[in-house]
């Protein structure tokens, strides 16, 4: 089979029978696409003649290029879940990509904010419909660890106030149910009253809207996020994410088991919740060098 049919295949399968999102299946084929000018370069057009020296040069070549290790390392899972379902659908005999090691990438801490940082960021005076909605999107996010997507493409109906739950569409189209408290409750609900106000006339699904009457965008809630946080002389470098490390960290050092917070935040793999373990551990450092009577300066 030809490599372009067999990408092409591929990323049909990916959003027909995994689900992936459209954001998702565009950045697999900007992938595959890199590594199928790559072989074409090495005069390989069928599948069938890629070998596991082939994939490693491959990656060699891109660390040549200095691309960053992180690049390479999701490059290389793109790959080797493509020569995978090669694999499985039998259209080539082995799966060259499979023990070819993936490199190690150094991780980062995210940032996050205090409890009371927090109390400062979500304290919005309320006086256009535009502060209720804000407050009502931060309070929401980080009420339930929401990811910024996931926030911005809520649907009025995936909010049940009775049972105080939120019905979340996360990666992967993977579906996923979230409490959500009171302040986040009386938030939004107060921002109900004046949506109808913003809409400008127009049906729409989406919970959170912009100055135009339509869907507020990702880029569109962090102008104004950023805008929140220098008005509030808080660090300007938060991202939304952060508020989603914020409630994982927040929970974890309250003592919430690293599986329930797992399940909060959508994980399909525990080990990529394990990251707040180490903020929690920074912490309880830092609290010992400030704290202990032998560690005072």
């Amino acid at each position: 089979m030809e490599i372009s049919t067999a990408i092409e295949d591929y990323l049909n399968y990916c959003l027909v029978e995994k689900g992936l999102s459209k954001r998702t299946n565009k950045s697999y084929h900007y992938d595959l696409l890199s590594y199928q000018d790559y072989l074409k370069k090495k005069h390989i057009t069928k599948v069938n003649s890629i070998e596991t020296k082939t994939i490693e040069n491959y990656l060699k070549h891109c660390y040549n290029n200095n691309e960053e290790v992180s690049t390479i390392a999701h490059k290389l899972t793109v790959i080797k879940n493509f020569h995978n379902y090669l694999y499985k659908e039998k259209i080539v005999k082995k799966n060259v990509a499979e023990f070819i090691a993936r490199p190690k990438t150094k991780k980062t801490l995210p940032k996050t904010l205090s409890i009371k940082e927090v109390d400062k960021l979500l304290d919005i005076k309320l006086e256009t419909p535009f502060d209720y909605r804000n407050k009502a999107m931060l309070e929401l996010m980080y009420a339930s660890g929401l990811r910024v997507s996931e926030l911005v493409n809520l649907k009025v109906t995936d909010l049940d106030f009775t049972n105080m739950i939120i019905r979340i569409t996360g990666k992967g189209a993977k579906e996923r149910i979230v409490p959500f408290g009171e302040y986040a409750s009386v938030s939004v609900k107060l921002y109900l009253e004046k949506r109808p106000s913003m809409l400008k006339g127009k049906e729409v699904e989406e919970l959170f809207i912009n100055n135009h009457g339509k869907p507020i965008t990702r880029q569109g809630f962090f102008k104004n996020l950023k805008k929140i946080l220098k008005d509030k002389g808080l660090n300007e470098d938060i991202s939304p994410h952060s508020l989603r490390h914020s409630f994982a960290t927040h929970l974890l050092e309250r003592g919430t088991d690293l599986r329930s917070i797992q399940e909060l935040l959508g994980h399909s793999d525990i080990s990529t919740t394990k990251i707040y373990t180490h903020i929690s551990e920074k912490q309880v450092e830092e609290d010992y060098i400030k704290y202990h009577p032998r560690e005072e300066k």
